[in-house]
């Protein structure tokens, strides 16, 4: 992927949502909603403060983090859809 988001932005792709459900029922497309976790592809250098300073982001590349389902831009590259968003938009890291 050749992209490198700005400042404090982040790229996340989505993760694919379970399509069935416990009872073993397949749900169609149409009938999910958007996940809501996803995985950091590329960070930015980091946050510009009000001096100056750059604080460092705070998520790393290969984190799952959490995020609102109307969070970030929509891109498509290389045939993927992914997300900008800005760090203050996550609002967890998922810990494994």
């Amino acid at each position: 992927m050749n992209l490198r988001p700005l400042h404090d932005r982040v790229i996340v792709k989505r993760l694919d949502q379970e399509t069935k459900t416990a009872s073993g029922i397949v749900l169609p497309d149409a009938a999910t909603e958007k996940p809501d976790q996803g995985e950091v592809l590329a960070i930015g250098g980091g946050k510009i403060l009000d001096d100056g300073k750059v604080r460092p982001l705070a998520v790393k590349v290969g984190d799952r983090v959490l995020f609102g389902k109307y969070s970030g831009q929509a891109v498509k590259i290389d045939g993927q859809e992914l997300l900008v968003m800005r760090e203050e938009d996550l609002f967890a890291v998922v810990e494994k």
